[in-house]
């Protein structure tokens, strides 16, 4: 086989989890596993906290039927609810909780012929501006819905668009705006993503919804995940698969744009873009060998790129390299590449295998 594998730390995943609920004592919790749980494998991540975990929550009704294979009974959270008037009757038989974000699916759910009655979750615009009901919208939507045959609980949700920046004034405006609608009577109440979770204990409601920070990367730019007390849960790892020595005044890689600057030592890694390794790196992003840092020498190739080895003179064919990891943290790798941990890890393509430890 290629050598190439993103190894998937489940203990780093509980932990995770874990942590979550430690900042809000009492909580509930669901584990957001959509996008393949961030890249990690959404099967193995139910497996991982079925018997941890409140509950999780994912995108689509696809991403539901692969929980549902694992778990037949958790609580499930369709986040952006039901796209087809249809959907609401497989949501029913697969027992969901869903999101009602407009008028439309709040019509279109009161029209349905559906098994069992829905957990519904009125989701709210605090000022994301992307998906829910205004306050008044919402305050209609909730006179509609409460005691209708279709409904079972009735939920109110929201999402922060500034979580992430401490002390954004955004915050606390999407906050109030929350706030207001608690005279209505709901049954539960969630507003707390991964940086929420975190930092900002006023959006602690009956559940949360930490996502990115399960798999061990920081939603914020100034805090590391260690600092938060994280444990990083993927580890990429490639390897050397070439050495060759470079004289002075050769170019490596494409385009020519890396050139020898003294007599270099140059190692050819089996990773590239098509792996989910970032095509932007740039100039001086690091990879480990042999617990060392050594440096990109030249643009990230489909499926290699080349590292300067100069100044490791003991690393040679078929040594280790960590991409990201315990030594590399997802983060540094993200914001050197002007993107974020989420997109890192969600991009991991189909063709690097998992490999899944529990230690």
């Amino acid at each position: 086989m290629r050598p190439l594998v993103a190894t998937v730390d489940l203990a780093a995943l509980r932990h995770n989890y874990q942590l979550a609920k430690q900042c809000a004592p009492g909580r509930k919790a669901f584990a957001v596993v959509k996008a393949d749980a961030y890249g990690h494998g959404a099967q193995a991540a139910v497996e991982c906290l079925r018997d941890l975990a409140d509950g999780f929550a994912v995108a689509s009704l696809e991403e539901a039927e692969q929980v549902r294979a694992v778990d037949a009974g958790t609580r499930l959270l369709l986040l952006e609810g039901c796209f087809e008037p249809k959907e609401y009757s497989v949501a029913a038989k697969l027992g969901l909780d869903v999101a009602i974000q407009g008028e439309a699916q709040a019509a279109a759910l009161l029209d349905a012929t559906i098994e069992r009655p829905l957990n519904v979750w009125l989701k709210l615009d605090s000022g994301m501006h992307r998906l829910g009901f205004s306050v008044d919208a919402l305050r209609r939507t909730h006179a509609r819905l409460q005691g209708a045959a279709s409904v079972a609980e009735l939920n109110l949700m929201s999402h922060f668009a500034c979580a992430d920046e401490r002390g954004h004034p955004l915050n606390e405006t999407q906050l109030e705006q929350f706030v207001s609608l608690l005279d209505l009577q709901f049954d539960n109440r969630s507003f707390a993503n991964s940086a929420a979770v975190l930092t900002l204990s006023a959006a602690h409601m009956d559940w949360l919804r930490p996502g990115i920070m399960l798999y061990g990367a920081s939603p914020f730019a100034e805090l590391s995940a260690e600092t938060l007390g994280l444990k990083p849960v993927m580890t990429l790892t490639a390897s050397v698969i070439a050495v060759r020595d470079v004289p002075v005044g050769e170019s490596v890689g494409y385009g020519a744009g890396w050139v020898a600057q003294r007599p270099s030592r140059i190692a050819t890694v089996s990773c590239g873009y098509a792996d989910g390794y970032p095509r932007t790196a740039p100039p001086g992003t690091c990879v480990a060998i042999r617990g060392q840092r050594v440096p990109l020498a030249g643009r990230v190739s489909m499926d290699m790129l080349a590292v300067d080895i100069t100044d490791l003179p003991q690393a040679g064919l078929n040594d280790a390299v960590e991409l990201w990891g315990t030594q590399i943290p997802i983060d540094e790798l993200a914001q050197a590449c002007g993107t974020i941990g989420y997109e890192l890890l969600t991009k991991v393509t189909q063709r690097v295998p998992r490999r899944y430890i529990n230690d």
